[in-house]
């Protein structure tokens, strides 16, 4: 796949425009909206005050350099949050603009239409004065002006300006797809294409705001860390406060910098400036892999869920299942099955009926039709064929075949049902037909597991989650397919609310599910599911339906999106932990430093023997504040993922970044008060 921008975390341009966004964003507006580092942003306004007293000639508030130093520090610790959240912006915006140059004024063939008839006159119109429901017409070599449907007409499709790949797909009307992009191009033939949105909210316009996080909103975990937060910033308030009688009672004068430095110090500031970085980054991860997510809480919720739904066809399998082999009914005649299957299959556009003429061998332009009626399949009757001279022909599932020959009085005979069970038990899809509701033989359609399909089930399941099959397949096909995939669980013969009842079912039991879909008969699944992604080149209604959108059209990317989710969950918990865990250290080198000089026996907390009050306090404050960029990266790459179970990875990661986060400060305090110490 093709990244339509760099990898590379910290591009000059990139960082160039962080570096001025972190000075607009000291807006109190924007302030305001992280509790933590608005009161950080207080804190420096105070010491500002605080600096222009002691100019002005107050003695007890200690050396005007040292209360510079500190203010200094602070107003540069605010920096560094808001380049962390800057620069996570930023490459969403380069993105964007990589995006915007697709969406450049196209001309568009416009259709004239009179009432609800559609002219064969052809107008030259700015794409931009498309609306939906308009028809226009695109050629080899023309950019498709606008999202929407294939009414007419087959073409090749190059999708690279949006999904990265650079080989070209096909498109066509009717069935799954039928869908087309604005911005992508035709390579070949000819499509008479319908739009399905309305102007500036075609997908093209609706991945650019999305990517430029403008109308970002914080998600449920979000807010409430957020609310966490806050909650531990108002204790260390408080905290803060109430040292000041003890230090009246003690004699000792506590400066209004130590004051703000020890508050600053002990309330989680670290996560409070990247909290915003990890949210973007997780969005931003999962458009680099090419899915499209309409909200953050998609991400994360794939991060959380426990059953996921895949389809069979396409997924578990190759997808374009072959005729293998024909079966003719005892007493029928095999030119006539053929013949028969071959009628039943001229409007049958899937390559499951493509190939059945392939295998049939005839020359379907021999045959002269009077007056037929194409039967289309749907997944209702779960059938399709032809009327044609008083002959009715149909082909489908062996149950849709047995009810319709037994409700019109015609048994259905015990030597197909054999050889039903026995395509069935091999793996294949036995398709029964019949002619005038009696059957006359079967079909066999084969179709072959996608190599390396079972070790991702594996990882699935390492992770806790139940893999679901879904199939039109009968409980034979379906069971077989099943073991040799290695899921956990299959729906058979499924209708599209059979999804939906599985989906109820397993949702009324407190678990979240994520499905997969491409087709309009997959639309209410998607709606329902808690994460439902659609494929590019699927129906409208499909990508309207789910919150995310493959551009690969690749549905084993559900996999990666549940990883993606997954690790953006624990980006944000492990730097929450490392974050809270640096306090115990903090701790360790203010406090015991504003009271060792009246309480000697406090000499014993000192266990980082830091040189003065002064230093051990400042060198708190550099670390508070350079800890933020140190772990930018971090933040916008996400933690390293690993399938190895929900305690298993607790564990690992309180003990890496629990005992990392206790044990790093002690380290790097020490170090800066070595440094600080040799210019006080």
């Amino acid at each position: 796949m093709k990244q339509r921008t760099s990898n590379k975390l910290f591009q000059s341009e990139l960082v160039k425009e962080a570096l001025k966004d972190s000075f607009t964003k000291l807006n109190p507006a924007k302030m305001f909206r992280n509790p933590v580092m608005f009161t950080v942003w207080i804190g420096t306004l105070v010491m500002i005050g605080v600096c222009i007293w002691i100019a002005a000639g107050e003695q007890s508030q200690g050396n005007l350099t040292y209360n510079i130093i500190v203010t200094a520090v602070l107003f540069v610790t605010l920096l560094f949050a808001n380049f962390a959240e800057a620069i996570a912006e930023a490459r969403g915006k380069a993105q964007a603009n990589s995006l915007r140059k697709t969406r450049e004024e196209t001309p568009a063939k416009l259709l004239q239409q009179v009432g609800e008839v559609f002219m064969n006159e052809i107008k030259i119109i700015p794409s931009s004065y498309l609306k939906k429901g308009d028809v226009f017409i695109c050629e080899a070599g023309d950019i498709i002006p606008s999202d929407g449907e294939i009414i007419e007409g087959l073409a090749t499709i190059d999708e690279s300006a949006i999904t990265g790949e650079s080989a070209p797909v096909i498109r066509e009307a009717g069935g799954d797809k039928s869908s087309v992009t604005g911005g992508t191009k035709v390579l070949s033939d000819k499509i008479k294409v319908k739009v399905t949105t309305e102007q500036g909210e075609s997908f093209l316009d609706k991945m650019i705001a999305l990517v430029e996080g403008a109308s970002r909103q914080k998600t449920p975990n979000e807010i409430a860390l957020t609310i966490l937060l806050a909650g531990f910033t108002l204790v260390f308030i408080i905290v803060t406060v109430t040292l000041k009688p003890f230090g009246d009672y003690a004699q000792t004068p506590i400066t209004i910098a130590a004051f703000i430095s020890l508050f600053v110090c002990l309330i989680p500031t670290t996560i409070g400036g990247l909290l915003s970085a990890i949210g973007i980054a997780g969005m931003d991860r999962a458009l680099r892999a090419n899915v499209i997510t309409k909200s953050g809480k998609a991400v994360e919720t794939a991060g959380d869920i426990d059953v996921l739904l895949l389809d069979k066809t396409g997924t578990i399998t190759i997808g374009n299942r072959k005729a293998t082999n024909f079966y003719p009914a005892h007493g029928v005649n095999e030119a006539h099955f053929i013949k028969s299957v071959v009628l039943s299959s001229l409007a049958d556009e899937t390559p499951e009926g493509k190939s059945i003429i392939e295998l049939a061998a005839i020359d379907i332009n021999n045959f002269k039709l009077n007056r037929p009626k194409f039967i289309k399949f749907t997944a209702e009757t779960r059938s399709s064929g032809i009327d044609v001279d008083n002959t009715r022909i149909r082909k489908g599932a062996a149950d849709a075949i047995r009810q319709l020959c037994e409700k019109n009085g015609n048994a259905f005979p015990d030597e197909t049902g054999k050889i039903v069970k026995g395509i069935s038990s091999n793996g294949g899809t036995p398709l029964v037909v019949s002619e005038n509701e009696k059957v006359i033989g079967v079909i066999e359609l084969q179709d072959i597991i996608k190599p390396g399909i079972q070790e991702r089930f594996q990882r699935l399941r390492k992770m806790g989650i139940k893999t679901v099959m879904v199939t039109g397949d009968n409980p034979l096909t379906a069971k077989y397919i099943a073991e040799k995939a290695g899921v956990d669980d299959f729906i058979a013969e499924a209708k599209p609310e059979d999804k939906m009842n599985y989906i109820r079912k397993e949702q009324k039991e407190g678990r979240l599910v994520a499905m997969m879909g491409d087709g309009t008969n997959d639309a209410p699944a998607l709606a329902q599911a808690d994460v439902g992604v659609a494929m590019n080149s699927g129906t409208q209604a499909a990508k309207e339906a789910g919150n995310m959108v493959d551009l690969d059209n690749d549905p084993t990317k559900l996999i990666e999106v549940v990883e993606i989710g997954k690790q953006l969950l624990m980006t944000r918990g492990t730097l929450t932990t490392f974050s809270i865990a640096n306090d115990v250290a903090k701790y360790f080198a203010i406090v015991p430093a504003l009271f060792i000089t009246s309480i000697p026996a406090l000499q014993a907390l000192n266990i980082m023997k830091l040189h003065s009050p002064q230093s051990a306090i400042l060198s708190a404050v550099i670390f508070n504040a350079i800890i933020i960029p140190l772990l930018i990266p971090l933040a916008l790459k996400g933690v390293a993922y690993k399938p190895i179970g929900a305690s298993a990875l607790l564990r690992r990661n309180l003990f890496i970044y629990g005992v990392g986060g206790v044990i790093v400060p002690f380290i790097g305090i020490k170090l800066i008060d070595v440094l600080v110490a040799l210019f006080i």
